[in-house]
């Protein structure tokens, strides 16, 4: 019998694959923004994609396996989008600015996909999806705080959850802002939250005012 998982592998190593792949991702990624998750259906993928049914149960087991991968898909763009905007060689409190500045300009660009995980996030499984994510995002904080904590640059405290702090004042005020109840271009909106988080954090107010008087280039985010 052939292995179905293998033929998925290998039908995702050919250039043509992936791009058959990424459409249908594409084209559900509309389809469940504009009609939700459980309204859309597989034919209504393959349609807009404009291939075959059987294409689609080529690369996913079913529409649920599909939209875990967009959720992962979204986490890897997050993750390299922070990594192109954090400077390796800047001190541990500008890395933190600069990653949440990136978080945020990256949840305003893809706002529809958040919006759509807020709504789904009603379903346990897809609630794990989002969890992972969010686990993810605030160990990467963790790690860089203890650093700050260790040089005296950040103040001493349990980096745990002062690594919550930053990720849920990123992630507050980017359901803020697509919501409508925070009405500030994207740009400025990540600068506030940057300098919030900075003043937040820093062990003293020089220490913050040095950070802040850094300023942040605009890294271009991932497509």
């Amino acid at each position: 019998m052939v292995d179905l998982a293998t033929m998925t592998d290998d039908r995702r190593l050919t250039v043509q694959g992936q791009e058959r792949k990424d459409q249908l991702l594409d084209c559900a990624a509309t389809l469940f923004a504009e009609r939700g998750y459980a309204e859309t259906r597989v034919l209504d993928i393959v349609r807009a994609a404009g291939v075959a049914k059987g294409l689609f149960y080529w690369y996913f087991e079913n529409k649920e396996a599909l939209f875990r991968e967009l959720v992962e898909q979204n986490r890897h763009r997050l993750r390299r989008a922070q990594a192109a905007a954090i400077d390796a060689d800047a001190e541990p409190l500008l890395q933190i600015r600069q990653g949440a500045d990136a978080s945020v300009r990256f949840m305003s660009k893809y706002a529809h996909f958040f919006a759509l995980l807020e709504v789904e996030n009603s379903d346990l499984a897809f609630a794990e999806e989002r969890r992972k994510g969010t686990e993810i995002h605030t160990r990467d904080v963790a790690r860089v705080l203890r650093i700050g904590i260790a040089d005296g640059t950040i103040r001493d405290e349990d980096p745990e959850l002062l690594a919550h702090s930053v990720v849920g004042s990123v992630g507050y005020y980017g359901h803020l802002h697509r919501t409508g109840r925070v009405a500030l271009p994207d740009e400025e909106l990540a600068s506030f939250v940057g300098r919030l988080i900075v003043c937040s954090l820093a062990s003293h107010e020089d220490i913050a005012r040095r950070v802040l008087a850094n300023g942040l280039g605009s890294t271009p985010l991932p497509s």
